[in-house]
C-alpha cells in the first residue's frame, strides 16, 4: 500500500534522497558538540589553559554553523519534496477517477473523493515531510547519542534502556486505542464535505424554503461528531507527553545522582557528566520525536488508506484490446437487455428489454418516476454496463467500441445539465474544440438559443457565471443541445432536457431536428405528450420494463398507461378550457 503511494515521487527522488542526507549531516555535527564541549571543560577551563578553549571553541563554532546549514538544507528539501509527492498524488488521483463509471463514483460518493484529494493527501504530505527529516534525525540521534553515552560511561547509559522500554510500552498502548479512532474520524470527514457541497449546491432551494437554520444545525451536527472523535483521540494522545517527562527528569534525575558519586570515586569527571546530562537531553528529545511521528503516522496511515483505494480502483467499464474505433451509425439494438445497479440491489433497475431501432430515427420515451428512462439511455454510452443481455449500437456490441470513441458518438444532455464559468463559445467549444463561429451559431439556431445569445451585449462571448447561474433554466438547456449537437453525434440522447422551455420553443427545436438531423438518432425522454407524440416511435417504461413500444396512434389504441397520460395531459386540459 505504502509502497504504491511511493511510486508517485517520481522526479521529486532527489530532493527526498537529499533531505535525510543532509540531516544526517546535521545530526552528527550536532552529536560532535556535547563531546567537543568535555574537552573545553576538562582540558581547558579545569586546568586554566585558554589555548585549549579556543581551540576546541572554534571546532564548536565551525560544527554549530555547519549543523545549522545542513539543517537548513534538509529543511528546503523535505518541503520540495513533500509538496511534490502531493501534488503527483492529486493528480494521479484525479487522473483515475477521470476514468471512473458511474458505479465507481457511486461506490466512493463524491464527498468522500474531495476528502481524499485535499483532506487525506495533506496529511500523507506532512507526515512525508516527517518521514524525510524526523524519521532520520530522531533515530540517528537516538543511536549516535546512546553510543557516545556507552563511550563516556556504561554503567550510566543503562539508564536510557529502562527509560526506553517504559516508553515504548506506554507508546503501544496510546496507539492501540488512538489508531481505530482516526481510521473513522476521516469518514466524518466526507459527511461534513458532503453536507457543505449539499448546501450550497442547492442554495436557492434552500433559500426559497428559509431552510437556513436547518443547514447549520446539519452543518454543526456533522462537524461536532468529528471534534468529538477527535476529542476523544487526544484524550489518549495527552498521555504521550506526562510519559516523556517523567522519563526525562527521572533519567536526569537518575544520572546526576549516580554522576555526582562517580566523580567523587573519581571514575567520572565533571566534563563528562556534563556531556552525560547533554546527551540525556538528546536522547530524550529523540524518544519524544519518535513518539509524534507515530502519532502522525497513525493519523496518515488511515488517509494512506483512503488514497490507496482511489488510486487501485479500477472502472469496470474499459475498452478492449483491438477495440473499434468508428461507429457505422446510430441503429440501436436491445437484445434482450437487464440492468442492476450494484449486487445489493434487491430488484433490477431494467429487466429483458428486447427493442430494434433504426438509425436516424426519433424515438421517445416517457414513464412515471422510477420506471428506468434515464437508465436505460445511460446504457448507449456505456456510463453503465448491462448486467444480462447486450446492447448493439452500429450493429457492434457497444463493449467492443473504444469507451472514448463510442462516447463521442452519444450525445447526452441531462434536463440539469452543467455550464462552466467561461465565456459561451467556450462552453459550445466542449462538444467540439476547434468548432468555428458559423459551426456554433448553426447548432444555436437549430436549439433555438442563437436568438437570446445575440441579445446579450456581448453575444457569443458573454461570460456564464458558476453553474449557468446568469441565464434561465430554459436557456441554460438550449446550450445545452446546442453544445451535444456541435459534437455531430450518431446518437443524441434529450434526458427530459426540454422541461424548462415552453412549447412553442419544445416545438421548434423538434422541427429543427426533425428537418436538419434526419441521420442521427435522437431519444427524447419527455413527460409531455406533446414533446414526443411526433416520434417514430414511442417507448414507454413502467418499473424497469417496456410497457408499449409503438407509434403515438398505436399506443393510443393499445397502452392503458400512455392512454391515461394522454387524457391526463391533453383531453384534461380541453375539458379544463370548456369548463
Amino acid at each position: 500500500m505504502v509502497k504504491r503511494l511511493l511510486l508517485e515521487v517520481k522526479e521529486f527522488k532527489k530532493a527526498s534522497i537529499l533531505a535525510p542526507v543532509f540531516m544526517v549531516g546535521e545530526v552528527l555535527l550536532e552529536i560532535s558538540l556535547p563531546f567537543l564541549m568535555s574537552y573545553i571543560i576538562d582540558l581547558g577551563v579545569s586546568k586554566g589553559d585558554m589555548g585549549e578553549v579556543v581551540k576546541f571553541g572554534l571546532i564548536m563554532s565551525v560544527a554549530a554553523f555547519g549543523s545549522l546549514f545542513c539543517g537548513a538544507m534538509s529543511g528546503k528539501y523535505a518541503a520540495y519534496g513533500s509538496a511534490g509527492f502531493a501534488r503527483n498524488l492529486r493528480k494521479a488521483m484525479f487522473s483515475n477517477i477521470q476514468d471512473f463509471s458511474f458505479q465507481n463514483v457511486d461506490h466512493f460518493s463524491t464527498a468522500g473523493l474531495v476528502t481524499r484529494l485535499m483532506t487525506d493527501v495533506t496529511n500523507v504530505q506532512n507526515a512525508y515531510q516527517m518521514v524525510l527529516r524526523m524519521c532520520v534525525r530522531a533515530p540517528l540521534t537516538l543511536v549516535c547519542a546512546l553510543s557516545m553515552t556507552f563511550i563516556i560511561n556504561s554503567e550510566l547509559s543503562m539508564v536510557f534502556f529502562y527509560a526506553a522500554l517504559f516508553l515504548g510500552i506506554v507508546l503501544i498502548i496510546i496507539m492501540r486505542f488512538a489508531h481505530p479512532i482516526f481510521l473513522k474520524v476521516f469518514e466524518r470527514y466526507d459527511d461534513l464535505n458532503a453536507s457543505v457541497q449539499e448546501n450550497i449546491t442547492n442554495m436557492r432551494v434552500v433559500k426559497a424554503y428559509v431552510k437556513e437554520d436547518h443547514e447549520i444545525n446539519k452543518f454543526h451536527s456533522a462537524s461536532y461528531q468529528i471534534y468529538k472523535m477527535f476529542k476523544k483521540a487526544e484524550n489518549i494522545l495527552i498521555f504521550n507527553s506526562p510519559s516523556m517527562q517523567l522519563a526525562m527528569y527521572g533519567c536526569i534525575i537518575t544520572i546526576s545522582w549516580l554522576g555526582a558519586q562517580k566523580i567523587v570515586g573519581s571514575t567520572l569527571t565533571t566534563g563528562e557528566l556534563m556531556s552525560m546530562i547533554t546527551y540525556t537531553m538528546n536522547i530524550l528529545m529523540s524518544l519524544m520525536m519518535l513518539s509524534m511521528i507515530f502519532v502522525m503516522l497513525s493519523m496518515s496511515f488511515a488517509s494512506v488508506k483512503r488514497i490507496h483505494e482511489v488510486l487501485e480502483e479500477k472502472s469496470d467499464i474499459v475498452s478492449p484490446d483491438n477495440a473499434l474505433m468508428d461507429v457505422p451509425d446510430g441503429s440501436v439494438v436491445f437484445d434482450h437487455v437487464s440492468f442492476s445497479y450494484g449486487e445489493h440491489c434487491e430488484s433490477d433497475a431494467l429487466q429483458d428489454i428486447d427493442l430494434r431501432i433504426e438509425a436516424g430515427q426519433t424515438i421517445g420515451i416517457m414513464g412515471g418516476t422510477g420506471s428506468g428512462k434515464s437508465s436505460l439511455v445511460q446504457l448507449l454510452a456505456r456510463l453503465y454496463d448491462v448486467t444480462k443481455g447486450q446492447l448493439l449500437v452500429g450493429g457492434h456490441n457497444v463493449k467492443e467500441y473504444d469507451v472514448k470513441v463510442l462516447r463521442d458518438q452519444v450525445s447526452m444532455v441531462l434536463q440539469n445539465n452543467v455550464l462552466f464559468s467561461d465565456s459561451i463559445k467556450d462552453n459550445l467549444r466542449w462538444g467540439k474544440g476547434d468548432a468555428s463561429d458559423e459551426e456554433m451559431i448553426h447548432v444555436c439556431k437549430l436549439a433555438q438559443a442563437d436568438s437570446f445569445i445575440q441579445a446579450f451585449p456581448n453575444g457569443y462571448d458573454t461570460h456564464i457565471e458558476q453553474g449557468g447561474s446568469n441565464v434561465s433554466g430554459g436557456q441554460r438547456q438550449r446550450l445545452c443541445i446546442a453544445r451535444a449537437l456541435l459534437k455531430n453525434p450518431k446518437i443524441l440522447i434529450l434526458d427530459d432536457s426540454t422541461s424548462a422551455v415552453d412549447t412553442r420553443t419544445d416545438y421548434l427545436i423538434r422541427k429543427a431536428f426533425k428537418e436538419d438531423l434526419p441521420h442521427i438518432t435522437k431519444f427524447i425522454i419527455s413527460q409531455r405528450i406533446s414533446s414526443i407524440e411526433d416520434a417514430d416511435k414511442i417507448i414507454v417504461m413502467d418499473d424497469g420494463k417496456v410497457s408499449g413500444f409503438g407509434t403515438h396512434e398505436e399506443l393510443l389504441k393499445t397502452n392503458p398507461i400512455y392512454q391515461e397520460v394522454y387524457a391526463t395531459q391533453v383531453k384534461g386540459g380541453e375539458d379544463d378550457e370548456s369548463k
